[in-house]
């Protein structure tokens, strides 16, 4: 990869700042459009997308076509079958019969892409985002001393890891799922390890750590505040509410209808595999063939307090639909706990131009900007509490890109789709 060498004078038209899939896949659309001068800044020295959780066989829960660029525009040469035909493994997964491509592979393909982009910067941190009124256009600063200057700004600095509060000052070895794979081995060396949290990467964990359970002899826990160990729901016209319809119907809603709706949803994009959840009752059942199997699973188990002393934790839950209190002890932690936005802190500067609604998120205006001016500053992601579960899914980036391209543009380059189901939201 060849970046563009920066001019300190050049105003581009847009800074990207942060390279998850969502801006990567918006620097592939923006690459062949000579109309548009983009630039994407990046802090890590490559992409990395959760490589923490690279577990063998673990896939993406969307298709192949959920990739960087096909469902705007299936002819782009960073697709991931483009990729695949490059790697010498279109016929392989072809025969493979699987339309989810495992995780590890969907990370490389991501490299793949980024290995091709002229307007990506790695290895650059901003440290602050200013506005020159006089011109018009925002400042980005860097650690190196560097500034682009650019009229639009998109935001795609990701989720970070979330820690609940029980655990925010505790001491220990425990980790974040973001880490499970780097520390994996020290955590099967303790006599016991607690896993909470009730999601994909949660299942993927337990089901990793369950099937050598017998080689290391540890007591396996896993708790969850949620009611039952819940399946992603994937049904097609569920599907549906991913579509530029249930957008605009979710988008028109009373703010606390929205937020409602947010917490009641999680199970649309955050529930666990069906298959995958199938397969650890089956491994559950065959270990305790030979006996009782050192483990134990608890649902409504919510983390109300933590404390670390003399290599062990113990963790404090209440079962809440019995209004119950007990106590777990347990040599390891691993919080699969999820992600959660947090604003960045080099916006300071210019948080008078941004919207921000009663709870004191971005207001995400249907063009995905969150300026006063809804023209200047675009978010990725981060906005399900304005676009509901499109907003983190693989699937709806291209549309987004596609919204966020128009915008740039003032003109349409890749056909935005208006209407794709065939259910009505709204009476």
């Amino acid at each position: 990869m060849t970046a563009r060498p920066e001019n300190p004078a050049a105003t581009h038209d847009f800074v990207g700042i942060g390279l998850g899939p969502f801006n990567l896949g918006l620097a592939c659309l923006t690459e062949p459009i000579d109309e548009l001068d983009g630039v994407f800044l990046e802090s890590k020295p490559d992409f990395e997308w959760h490589a923490g959780m690279f577990l063998d066989g673990a896939h993406l829960q969307t298709p192949f076509m959920s990739d960087l660029v096909t469902l705007a525009d299936p002819t782009s040469p960073y697709s991931f079958l483009n990729y695949l035909k490059e790697k010498g493994r279109l016929y392989s997964f072809y025969i493979r019969e699987n339309f989810y491509p495992l995780r590890v592979e969907y990370d490389d393909y991501c490299r793949w892409a980024a290995n091709k982009l002229s307007s990506v910067r790695f290895s650059t941190t901003v440290t602050e985002v200013t506005y020159d009124e006089s011109a018009g256009v925002y400042v980005v600063g860097t650690t190196a001393g560097e500034e682009f200057r650019a009229r639009h700004l998109v935001l795609g600095t990701g989720t970070p890891p979330y820690v609940p509060e029980a655990c925010a000052d505790l001491g220990g070895d425990f980790l974040h799922n973001s880490r499970y794979l780097e520390h994996k081995a020290e955590l099967q060396k303790k006599e016991s390890i607690t896993l909470v949290g009730s999601g994909q990467s949660a299942a993927e964990i337990f089901h990793d750590l369950l099937s050598e359970i017998d080689v290391h002899g540890y007591q396996l826990n896993w708790v969850t505040r949620s009611p039952r160990f819940f399946p992603l729901e994937y049904t097609k016209l569920t599907l549906e509410m991913t579509s530029p319809e249930y957008v605009d119907y979710f988008r028109e809603l009373p703010e606390p209808t929205r937020y409602r709706l947010t917490a009641e949803q999680k199970g649309l994009f955050k529930g666990i595999d069906g298959d995958l959840i199938n397969e650890i009752f089956d491994l559950l059942y065959q270990k305790n063939l030979g006996g009782p199997v050192p483990t134990r699973l608890l649902t409504n188990s919510a983390l109300r307090g933590a404390r670390y002393e003399d290599g062990t934790y113990t963790l404090s839950f209440r079962q809440e639909e019995q209004g119950k209190d007990f106590e777990l002890v347990s040599q390891g932690l691993v919080l699969a706990t999820g992600y959660k936005y947090a604003e960045p802190e080099f916006l300071k500067p210019v948080r008078d131009r941004l919207r921000y609604d009663s709870q004191g998120n971005f207001d995400v205006a249907r063009n995905y900007t969150i300026d006063t001016t809804g023209r200047g500053v675009f978010l990725q992601n981060a906005g399900v509490h304005a676009h509901s579960i499109t907003s983190p899914d693989l699937g709806m980036g291209a549309y987004r890109n596609s919204y966020i391209i128009r915008e740039l543009l003032g003109a349409e380059y890749y056909p935005v789709e208006k209407t794709i189901a065939f259910q009505e939201f709204s009476v």
